[in-house]
């Protein structure tokens, strides 16, 4: 192929196709050896796709990517190894909580009139009544106001702080557990509120406990009233399970809950200089 030479007097010269090669040091050489350098780089890349093209080679990766698979296999997370070995700690809870719910329902005996025992139903509403927050309250700031003692005045007063405490309480881990009421439950309660939807703990039984105590320590009464106020408190809280209202362990954590609120308020126990006192320094 004719390639310009040079340029001479408005001329150009041609190299003759017979003429000999270029010598190793031209430009034309230099050019040469680039072309001949970049079709052996294309060519070359073209073999290599070819060969990664070829079925022996994808047989080869396929095998290679299945072996590494098999034996470079990440470990499984812990989360999903928890998952497929659960401790016995989780066991023992959810057999608890299977055990509960079928213990609870078979002593739902009084849950609707169609029940077994629907035909006691009606005493055991009265009984619902006789632990329930307000009654207790209404009573107790009716004997505050109507005390003529200073020490009659104290008891009711430190019985109406904890009344109140006790429904704060109750309150507060009814809606931080939010356990929802026994299926067989008809909501038919007495003057219930927004949280009462919510079954753990027992507010009654808390309720019953927590008066339990505070009556047999603070009140004066004789053995058999004494007995009756024990077994009243565990016929409450008995009555729940009966109604189907709550779950037994919901029963059995109110017990607990409240004879251990009675500790707080004998902790936070006002007389009536304290409350004085604090009257005064609010004024």
């Amino acid at each position: 192929m004719p390639s310009p030479k040079s340029r001479s007097g408005g001329r150009y010269e041609f190299m003759s196709l017979s003429r000999s090669p270029a010598a190793p040091g031209s430009p034309v050489a230099a050019a040469a050896a680039l072309q001949r350098q970049g079709s052996g780089s294309e060519s070359s890349a073209t073999a290599r796709l070819r060969a990664a093209d070829s079925p022996t080679r994808r047989r080869g990766s396929g095998s290679s990517n299945a072996s590494t698979s098999s034996t470079g296999a990440s470990p499984m997370p812990e989360e999903d190894c928890m998952r497929l070995n659960p401790s016995l700690l989780g066991i023992a809870f959810s057999s608890l909580l299977a055990v509960d719910l079928w213990l609870s329902k078979r002593l739902g005996v009084c849950a609707c009139e169609d029940s077994s025992w629907g035909s006691v139903r009606p005493i055991m509403k009265l009984v619902e009544v006789s632990g329930h927050g307000i009654p207790w309250l209404l009573g107790a700031a009716y004997c505050l106001y109507k005390s003529d003692s200073a020490a009659g005045q104290e008891v009711m007063l430190n019985l109406l702080m904890a009344l109140v405490l006790d429904l704060v309480l109750v309150g507060i881990v009814k809606a931080l557990v939010r356990r929802r009421r026994p299926a067989h439950n008809r909501m038919d309660m007495f003057a219930s509120f927004s949280v009462d939807r919510y079954s753990f703990p027992s507010g009654h039984a808390t309720r019953a406990a927590m008066c339990a105590r505070f009556l047999l320590a603070h009140l004066v009464l004789a053995a058999p009233l004494r007995v009756l106020v024990l077994l009243w408190a565990a016929f409450v809280g008995f009555s729940r399970v009966l109604l189907g209202r709550h779950n037994v362990t919901d029963v059995a954590f109110g017990f607990f809950m409240g004879y251990c609120q009675y500790n707080l308020v004998e902790a936070l126990w006002l007389s009536p200089v304290m409350l004085q006192s604090m009257i005064g320094q609010l004024e």
